[in-house]
């Protein structure tokens, strides 16, 4: 079979979880099971400002090359996943339909969704990149198997819902409010009249109702993502480490004092996929590099596509210089000799002599 002159993407989308992730990242963790909002009819206003941009999701995965396969897996007879079919049918998504098959609410839809993953990557060989929109951390598998298989594994997932494991099994990692299109919303937050303890006491009330009426399913699900780590980014303190690990294993493998910009970051990213610099404040990974000057040296007159970045040397602490005894002190002069502590000397008082000061204290 000849060589694909062009690179092929496949899209999977877990879409409850995406769904749900986002509803609970503007209201709260754990709103949409209070909310019971899977069952609401129409598009209420709360599940219209947590909609989801699945045309700017397509947009970005097709950066990486054609989509040749694009699918979504959901009960799509659930009001709040119904209300998304035209959206999708119009791009041109396949809708995988994923009946209860419970009594509690269970779709099945990571497995599915890995089978179908897996059965195409053998079926399709020309498939060159797999871009997953999700968060759980029964992807990790499915990751790793696609990197095996030879292909590029692009992870797409909300912010504090999605598991830092599968964002380490990716090749890239990408937060959903950082892809190109989707318009940031601000999240709610409780009113300045509510105290804290009011609060907690009602959230408290409000869970234990909703765990009375709410499948024994959709709780597991909600405490599996309340054990996702809140916040899924890099800290500064991190990336400045990562960056440093990554221009050492750069520095090492390579026989150039200097190193590029594109080596650096794409050594960083083969470390931790969820490295973003624009997560961090810097609109460019040289605007990045820059605010890192302690620890990394730039050289200034070299191009940006030209190796220009190592690791700085670390500043050794200097020792203040040991004053020169005279070999022969003068005449009538106390003679000076160390004491063994750096820094300090012991005076001998010449016979006769008086001792005078704090020195003649040590005569004992």
């Amino acid at each position: 079979m000849p060589e694909p002159s062009e690179s092929r993407v496949g899209v999977y989308i877990d879409f409850d979880n995406v769904v749900i992730s986002r509803y609970d990242q503007l209201f709260g963790r754990g709103d949409f099971m209070r909310d019971r909002a899977r069952d609401i009819d129409g598009m209420t206003d709360r599940l219209e400002e947590a909609k989801v941009d699945i045309g700017a999701i397509l947009d970005y995965a097709s950066s990486f090359g054609t989509i040749a396969v694009s699918r979504a897996y959901a009960d799509w007879s659930a009001p709040a996943n119904s209300a998304y079919q035209r959206q999708l049918i119009n791009r041109a998504v396949d809708l995988a339909q994923l009946f209860q098959v419970t009594s509690g609410g269970k779709n099945g839809a990571d497995i599915r969704l890995a089978v179908d993953v897996v059965e195409e990557l053998y079926r399709l060989p020309d498939l060159t990149h797999v871009v997953l929109v999700a968060g759980d951390s029964d992807y990790i598998a499915l990751a790793q198997s696609a990197k095996r298989l030879g292909r590029t594994v692009i992870g797409i997932g909300v912010a504090g819902a999605t598991s830092r494991a599968l964002m380490a099994a990716c090749d890239e990692f990408t937060d959903y409010d950082e892809v190109p299109g989707v318009v940031a919303v601000p999240k709610h937050v409780p009113g300045p009249s509510t105290t804290p303890k009011k609060r907690a006491s009602r959230q408290s009330a409000a869970q234990g109702r909703a765990a009375a009426s709410a499948p024994q399913s959709e709780l597991d699900a909600e405490t599996e993502r309340q054990e996702v780590e809140p916040d899924s980014h890099l800290s500064q303190e991190a990336a400045t480490d990562l960056l440093i690990r990554a221009l050492r294993i750069v520095e090492n493998r390579g026989d150039e004092d200097w190193a590029g910009n594109s080596q650096v970051k794409n050594q960083m990213l083969r470390m931790d996929s969820s490295f973003k610099e624009k997560s961090l404040g810097y609109k460019s990974f040289t605007a990045f590099v820059d605010s890192r000057s302690r620890q990394v040296e730039v050289k200034d007159d070299a191009p940006t596509n030209q190796p220009r970045l190592r690791l700085r040397a670390e500043d050794s602490p200097v020792e203040p210089p040991v004053e020169q005894l005279p070999t022969t002190p003068p005449a009538g002069a106390p003679a000076e000799r160390p004491s063994g502590r750096s820094g300090s000397r012991r005076v001998t008082t010449p016979p006769g002599s008086a001792a005078t000061g704090p020195a003649g204290s040590g005569s004992n």
